[in-house]
């Protein structure tokens, strides 16, 4: 057995002999951070299925398709493939959609091509900010997120300008 295999265990173990050292109960303990988790997970459930919900709709109306194309001639500008408009549009919105979008662009450009290593890099370094911020700041009870959207947008479109220059200064067009 590896190293690695036993730093888990071991770590879980050595958190439960410092909590019996210092007399802590560390089951109860433990049954009240899972409530406490339990308790989060049900303020931030209702949040995420409208965010998701909301994703699946701009999807299916074709208004992705939209954008990206109004979007195109400015990007061709900034030396940002076209190709990965849909996949700056869903990144911030949702992981999981971005990683479908890039995985989709890798296949049909290859993962070698200056398209699939923008889009690779562009999932690398940006955040699913609206995930995020609906995450944590449910969690926290926040309800007003007032300059934090526009912030964090503003570092996915730096990101996402800063993706592009990167595979273009190392990788070349």
């Amino acid at each position: 057995m590896t190293l690695s295999a036993l730093i888990l265990p071991l770590l879980l173990a050595l958190a439960a002999i410092c909590g019996l050292g210092r007399r802590v109960d560390v089951y109860a303990a433990l049954t009240r951070g899972a409530e406490e988790g339990l308790t989060v997970l049900l303020r931030i459930i209702p949040a995420l299925v409208g965010l998701l919900t909301a994703v699946s709709m701009f999807r299916a109306s074709g208004a992705m398709e939209w954008l990206a194309a109004l979007c195109a001639p400015l990007l061709n500008r900034l030396g940002i493939p076209p190709e990965t408009v849909p996949l700056m549009l869903v990144r911030p919105v949702s992981g999981s959609g971005a990683l479908a979008v890039g995985s989709e662009l890798m296949s049909t450009y290859g993962p070698d091509s200056y398209i699939g290593r923008v889009a690779a890099v562009m999932l690398g370094s940006t955040e699913t900010t609206f995930y995020t911020v609906a995450v944590y700041f449910g969690a926290a009870g926040i309800h007003k997120s007032r300059h934090t959207i526009p912030a964090a947008l503003t570092a996915d479109l730096t990101g996402f300008i800063a993706s592009a220059l990167a595979v273009r200064l190392f990788f070349g067009t």
